[in-house]
């Protein structure tokens, strides 16, 4: 029972978390999963393994669920989605085979130093502004809701080798490429905001079927967790939709983006403990 209220806690925080911040749940729930579950022995069975692939599953049905939300309402760029999956889902793959490599001190220190990168992106990702660094053979026209007109493009191998190493990640560490992708896509290839977070929710999708895939080939999806998990973060997404309508949520997401900051922190001192 104990273990049962313990998935369903940290599926609920996750994803309510996950709402409310816009990084998906992939990023609480694997060293929530790790610290409960070898930490503190309340989930047995439980490696660096078993967490990143038994978060994986979740996240093919919170990306589905959000990819088909967005196709609807015409916020996916099909054509330049088409370029970034040749990369991300060889690269999930990839990283997933290679999250077998990890030992207990070697994750801790890998994912605590990315947990806090990412902390910084999340935190300062308002005041990037978009990069010239490409200029594409054919540039795309998009005229947003608001009615502002946004002009943008995709060379082929430059979107290709920068989301084989988004894949990368995803995979390696069983979260959603999103909070990895959408700075991308804003930062780098000058992409409207409006289609840069649903084009980025299909990522999350492909690369969590395709990391997914390569952890189950190895064993390291719990499923009894994972069912839990996914009930308890569908729940938990509708909560943190329901909040965020409700609440003036910018202290919340600054609290969450520096609870990132000290997780991240805390993995790398345990590594050196």
């Amino acid at each position: 029972m104990l273990q049962i209220i313990t998935l369903i806690l940290i599926g609920l925080i996750a994803s309510i978390a996950g709402s409310l911040v816009g990084i998906g749940g992939g990023i609480i729930i694997v060293p929530s999963l790790i610290f409960f579950g070898i930490e503190l022995g309340i989930l047995p069975m439980m490696t660096p393994q078993k967490a990143i692939g038994t978060s994986s599953v979740i996240l093919i049905a919170t990306g589905l669920s959000a990819t088909i939300s967005y196709y609807k309402s015409d916020q996916i760029d099909v054509k330049n989605a088409i370029i970034f999956l040749i990369g991300i889902i060889p690269g999930a793959f990839v990283g997933a085979y290679t999250s077998q490599f990890f030992s207990l001190d070697s994750f801790n220190l890998v994912f605590g130093l990315f947990l806090i990168i990412v902390s910084f992106i999340l935190l300062f990702r308002d005041r990037f502004k978009p990069m010239k660094l490409f200029q594409p053979k054919q540039m795309t026209t998009y005229r947003s809701p608001t009615g502002e007109f946004f002009e943008y493009g995709v060379p082929v191998i430059a979107g290709i080798v920068s989301t084989f190493v988004v894949g990368f990640f995803t995979g390696l560490f069983g979260i959603g490429g999103g909070v990895l992708m959408t700075p991308l896509m804003l930062i780098i290839f000058r992409f409207p905001p409006h289609l840069a977070v649903g084009t980025s929710m299909l990522m999350v999708f492909a690369a969590s079927l395709s990391g997914t895939t390569s952890h189950i080939m190895q064993g390291n999806v719990v499923w009894i967790y994972a069912v839990t998990l996914i009930i308890a973060a569908f729940i938990g997404a509708k909560i943190g939709s329901w909040l965020n309508k409700k609440m003036a949520s910018e202290r919340i997401v600054l609290l969450l983006r520096m609870m990132l900051l000290l997780i991240g922190i805390y993995s790398v001192i345990k590594y050196f403990l």
